[in-house]
């Protein structure tokens, strides 16, 4: 199931420092982010293997998670939220502010394979 990890962060009158460093669920094969989005919906997909960490490191959007139990909405607003989501996790992001930069590490090398497009009945 999708969950929510809170990355420790280090703020003082320089600025913030957020760490992501022993608490992902995996080691990190790539990395890309999405950015520019229109009103459009981005993912609408599971995968076989791989595991995410998403990351809103600039301005906001919700990403909406079925796992086939259980729907849910993460409002990703902040550099310190992170969302894993598991590979039976199919989701899709939406409401992206103008600003919104989503940084995603993903457990597995891009493979289109590994997609799994068709949401649970």
């Amino acid at each position: 199931m999708a969950h929510l990890l809170n990355l420790k962060t280090f703020s003082d009158k320089r600025g913030s420092l957020t760490v992501i460093e022993k608490i992902l669920p995996f080691e990190i094969k790539r990395v890309f982010y999405i950015y520019g989005v229109d009103d459009s919906v981005r993912g609408k997909h599971r995968h076989h293997k791989t595991i995410q960490a998403a990351i809103c490191i600039k301005g906001s959007c919700i990403i909406s998670n079925n796992d086939g139990n259980k729907k849910e909405d993460f409002l990703l607003d902040g550099p310190e939220k992170c969302l894993i989501l598991e590979p039976r996790d199919w989701h899709y992001m939406h409401h992206f502010t103008p600003d919104a930069i989503l940084l995603v590490l993903a457990s597995e090398h891009f493979d289109e394979k590994d997609y799994i497009f068709e949401d649970y009945k």
